[in-house]
């Protein structure tokens, strides 16, 4: 299976780069903080989509997804959560999130900086932002490659 992930689009335009590799995917996984629905019913276009609200979404978002959910993919268990408070504290966060649930891999956003790291056999994935040209070192999204194991690369957008 494979999983085209992103995050932090607010509400900009969607580079053709990541749309176009989107196509190759068999789900799509946003980590919130879309604004507005507009991205959503562009990604829902290409392929099934789940996802989560962040705290810049609007109501709308918030009443079509859930805070946090944990997704079975094969004999993998993924967890979902946006984020919250301060960037530079987001992985303790979400790690805190999710102490209790067995999950395999946190996908999570907030930050805009790209993350894939393996901590005690979870492996935490931000695919950083493919839209924000201000606050993260590159545009970034992610695809995840389900089989036997779990990789996951950071696509810088060129």
């Amino acid at each position: 299976m494979k999983i085209g992930v992103t995050a932090d689009t607010h509400s900009q335009a969607l580079p053709r780069q990541m749309l176009e590799d989107f196509k190759k995917v068999d789900l799509i996984i946003h980590a919130g903080d879309f604004c507005s629905m507009d991205v959503w019913e562009v990604l829902k276009k290409i392929k099934e989509v789940k996802g989560v609200y962040g705290n810049m979404d609007e109501p709308p978002v918030h009443k079509l997804l859930p805070r946090k959910q944990v997704i079975g993919c094969g004999n993998f268990s993924i967890g979902l959560f946006h984020g919250k408070g301060a960037a530079k504290n987001v992985l303790e966060v979400v790690q805190n999130e999710f102490k209790s649930t067995k999950v395999d891999c946190v996908i999570f956003g907030h930050s805009h900086q790209p993350l894939n790291e393996m901590i005690d056999h979870v492996l935490y994935f931000n695919p950083g932002s493919p839209t924000d040209l201000v606050v993260a070192p590159y545009r970034s999204y992610g695809l995840l490659d389900i089989d036997k194991n779990i990789q996951a690369k950071i696509i810088k957008v060129k």
